[in-house]
């Protein structure tokens, strides 16, 4: 007889279903486990033996074989651990070997029969509940689970005695409660920049469209503390982009105590960062940072430190909104539309262009630092400003400038502007300007015939690739937004230029 337990496999953020089949025969003792487990699935029998020993439980002195199904799909994780051990529960009696036939069963078991917490929790509450299915994890996963839909069933145990008696009937396990995370922490406050007025213009038009950005200027100039303060003025997730990035952080295993958090994600690696870290993959597939920096801000500081292989591997995900892995037994997608901040001084010793400063090396110092960024990668790159240094009248008068608060005012109403706009056409999938279709943005944008003439003169004096062209209408729909108004003139297209051309310089 054998006797079968679902579980899932992940292939990106998307579960996939497992059949674990166990089967108990007649033979010389032995306890395999087949169908491409990893290293962690593999040793799953060590911790299910002894799991089942603290329980109270002994495995019999017979010939044990768990098949994971589709055996040509590889098996990664610790989670394999509770469903394995259910089925051989079933298979020897201790349960009845149907009790769990309508669950998905995922969590990684302790020695001491102790059910450990999982990531992809989540994703795999959401296909249980796409099939009709109760979901059986962790209780430490419970919360995360609950996101899933009120009416899944959920079976949240903290040990394997504990779903034990769950199932006989013995004593139940309450039912989870999603769980909101609640930060305590206060956000850096723009209300704290002094000076950078021209930084602060930017970087609203930035958060109201969602264009990428960089700021070039000199050691202690601001950049860092500016790019720290733009999620102060961003809006909050809504429930579908809340659902996208807390499934990613599930996946990745970054979802603290299973709640989830509106506050949209901000992304920070150090310039050591690998390829694989950023944009995702290794020798286990996990979503990099361009990744877990979906529907948010990935800040990339000290921008020409990082390898020139590295930031161009950036150029397909902010293109497409998504990065794809290609293994030689799997390809892998993970959603990656974000917003990207950088911030970089104009030169090695950071201080070209600076008044009274003569750098020994000359333009060539400028020149070879800021080549080390590529073209076809500033290309996409909405805007672009110089940030200078604060001087010592701006630290010295004005403490205080205009606050967080009230800039996210006008982002909000900005952000719902494109948003109704979109819906209008049908595209209630793009929120922003920036993720609008070149298509698209020239239907919405239309601009009349002056500020058709001066893009005309742009794009042959400055030589405006089709891409360039396409950004300076998001940027200037973005600011045509802003200003209230429902036509973009020539002062919106010659502002948008104004950021597009520096790129040029």
């Amino acid at each position: 007889m054998v006797t079968r337990v679902q579980t899932v496999a992940f292939r990106g953020i998307e579960a996939v279903l497992v059949d674990v089949q166990v089967q108990v025969a007649p033979g010389l003792p032995a306890f395999t486990i087949v169908g491409l487990p990893d290293k962690a699935v593999a040793e799953s029998r060590e911790r299910v033996r002894a799991a089942l020993v603290a329980s109270g439980l002994s495995l019999p002195p017979k010939r044990i074989t768990i098949n994971l199904a589709p055996a040509d799909l590889p098996k990664e994780g610790s989670h394999y651990d509770l469903p394995i051990a259910l089925g051989l529960m079933g298979a020897i009696g201790a349960v009845p070997s149907d009790a769990a036939e309508n669950f998905l069963v995922l969590g990684e078991l302790a020695l001491d029969g102790r059910i450990s917490s999982v990531s992809g929790t989540l994703p795999a509450a959401i296909a249980a509940n796409g099939r009709d299915m109760g979901i059986i994890c962790p209780s430490s996963c419970g919360p995360e689970a609950a996101w899933a839909g009120e009416d899944i069933e959920i079976i949240a145990p903290d040990s394997l005695l504990a779903l034990v008696n769950h199932l006989t009937g013995n004593q139940l396990t309450p039912r989870p409660v999603a769980a909101r995370l609640t930060s305590g922490e206060i956000l850096p406050d723009m209300g704290e920049i002094r000076g950078q007025e021209v930084a602060r213009r930017v970087l609203e038009i930035a958060a109201a469209g969602g264009h990428n950005m960089l700021m070039i200027g000199p050691p202690g100039a601001g950049k860092s503390m500016l790019a720290a303060r733009l999620p102060s003025i961003l809006p909050p997730l809504n429930p579908r982009e809340l659902l996208d990035v807390s499934m990613i952080q599930s996946i990745a295993g970054e979802l603290a105590g299973g709640r989830v958090s509106d506050r949209r994600p901000f992304r920070c690696p150090h310039h050591s960062a690998s390829m694989a870290a950023l944009v995702g993959g290794g020798l286990k597939v996990r979503p990099g940072e361009v990744s877990l920096a979906h529907n948010g801000v990935l800040f990339l500081d000290e921008l020409p430190e990082f390898s020139p292989q590295v930031l161009d591997s950036l150029r397909q995900p902010l293109e497409a909104g998504e990065t794809h892995i290609a293994r030689a037994n799997a390809r892998v997608s993970f959603p990656a539309r974000f917003q990207l901040v950088a911030a970089m001084n104009p030169c090695k010793c950071g201080l070209a262009g600076t008044p009274g400063h003569t750098c020994r090396r000359g333009d060539r110092c400028a020149a070879d630092y800021q080549g080390r960024v590529s073209g076809p990668f500033l290309d996409r790159i909405d805007l672009r400003i110089d940030v200078p240094a604060v001087s010592a009248t701006d630290m010295i008068g004005q403490r205080t400038s205009e606050p967080s608060s009230k800039v996210a005012e006008r982002v909000v109403r900005a952000r719902e502007v494109q948003r109704e706009r979109f819906f209008n056409f049908d595209v209630a999938d793009i929120h922003t300007n920036a993720a609008a279709s070149p298509a698209l943005i020239e239907q919405i944008v239309d601009p009349d015939k002056e500020s058709r003439a001066l893009l005309v003169q742009a794009a042959e004096k400055f030589s405006l690739s089709a891409r360039a062209y396409h950004r300076v209408l998001k940027v200037a729909r973005t600011l045509a937004d802003l200003a209230g108004s429902a036509k973009v003139t020539r002062p919106h297209i010659a502002e948008a230029l104004s950021y597009r051309l520096n790129l040029a310089s």
